[in-house]
């Protein structure tokens, strides 16, 4: 795209046109080249357009407004289910639980993206047969049905990526920016968490001076429903306003890498030291795994902000780092698992366990690589995205295969 950007300066249209097939690869690319065509009157309009931030915030239009209040109402009625039928919590959070937000976020996504009957048609059956086959799992503490509850969020997670990438599946930097928007997600949602949390406290302090009791009524109602609707209402501000957090999401990576890298290191001369064995030690292995996933998911979310501002010597070399130490840490947890097979034999949860660390473990190698080659051959950062978004799709396959096959293999057991 960087030369066909550079070939059409003076062709408008083939430039709107470009713009509108790809947006985000269009303003990645023509960034990057902006110092090499800035003379051009052309490339300077194209530059206000594609960077100008406004400070003001946007409300977006009435239908957005009114889809954003609808959902989260419904969000809120579908987390009180268990209330208004027979269906016991115990039942119906640990398997229903990603449904109150994902298919509603998937709607969104669609909606803003446009997509085609086909597509539509596709994801609800998807939606449908995932809730109809995790309510009729029987109803017992079995591993595969608790392996199934836990990746299924994970398997949603991939269908709302599918709908926000929209018709470019292929398409490496959407990929990316669908991890970005996560990250940036998480912000906003937290801070309208803590928003909530502030005024939970100032509403309940004022009643209780005046002596009325509305604690139940308000964890009851309000608190669901605010916490149902503020991954909701945080993807729409995030979609609306990307200048509200576009600048706070690098600050966190930026001082979270170091940080954990440091952490991890001290962590792991801390178990030598101490003599702690993860081979015989199933709770300490269930820890370093745990670990081992949330620093894969600082890496991941590090590359995607580090890609989308100016690449630095020292950002890629932190990055190396808290990688190479990650390797080590899943080379670690993986060989424990394999021992633990090899002792006591191949059970639901040791198998997912297994099927997971080595996906993260090859993906971590080739992250590793390419973040080396960044380093000693001026390797482009981008080059390491790709390398994360080529795994996304893998990962989905593995979550559909422990959701849905593990089950049926291990006798519902």
């Amino acid at each position: 795209m960087t030369e066909d950007i550079k070939q059409n300066l003076d062709n408008p249209k083939q430039l709107e046109r470009m713009y509108r097939d790809d947006k985000s690869t269009f303003k990645k690319e023509f960034n990057r080249i902006y110092s090499d065509i800035q003379e051009s009157q052309i490339a300077k309009v194209w530059y206000e357009r594609l960077n100008f931030e406004t400070e003001e915030i946007s409300w977006g239009t009435n239908n957005e407004l009114i889809f954003v209040v609808v959902s989260s109402f419904i969000a809120g009625m579908i987390a009180k289910i268990p209330e208004f039928t027979s269906i016991t919590a115990d039942f119906f959070y640990p398997r229903n639980l990603a449904f109150i937000v994902f298919p509603i976020l998937t709607v969104y996504f669609s909606w803003k993206n446009s997509l085609n009957t086909k597509r539509i048609i596709a994801i609800s059956t998807t939606f449908i047969v995932a809730a109809i086959y995790i309510n009729l799992l029987p109803d017992s503490d079995s591993d595969t049905l608790i392996l199934s509850c836990i990746h299924l969020p994970l398997f949603l997670w991939a269908i709302m990526g599918y709908s926000f990438v929209g018709s470019q599946l292929r398409n490496s930097f959407k990929r990316i920016e669908f991890l970005r928007y996560n990250g940036d997600l998480v912000v906003m949602t937290s801070i309208i968490l803590i928003a909530g949390i502030l005024l939970t406290l100032i509403t309940l302090g004022l009643f209780s001076l005046i002596n009325v009791r509305i604690e139940d009524f308000y964890f009851e109602y309000i608190v669901i429903l605010g916490l149902s609707a503020s991954p909701i209402v945080g993807t729409y501000l995030v979609q609306q306003n990307p200048q509200l957090v576009n600048k706070v999401s690098p600050v966190i990576a930026k001082v979270f890498t170091p940080l954990v890298l440091i952490t991890l290191v001290i962590y792991l001369t801390a178990v030598i030291s101490t003599g702690k064995d993860p081979y015989n030690d199933r709770e300490f292995l269930l820890i370093f795994n745990m670990l081992l996933i949330g620093v894969m998911a600082i890496i991941l979310f590090s590359i995607a902000e580090k890609s989308n501002q100016s690449s630095s010597k020292i950002g890629t070399f932190l990055l190396l780092g808290l990688s190479i130490v990650t390797v080590i840490i899943n080379g670690i947890a993986l060989s424990a698992i394999v021992f633990r097979i090899s002792e006591w034999g191949i059970t639901p949860n040791r198998l997912a366990v297994l099927g997971g660390n080595i996906l993260i473990l090859i993906n971590l190698i080739i992250v590793t690589i390419n973040l080396f080659k960044t380093l000693r051959n001026n390797y482009q950062i981008e080059n390491v995205e790709k390398s994360i978004a080529t795994f996304l799709p893998i990962y989905s396959v593995w979550t559909v295969i422990v959701v849905f096959l593990f089950p049926i293999l291990f006798g519902f057991k």
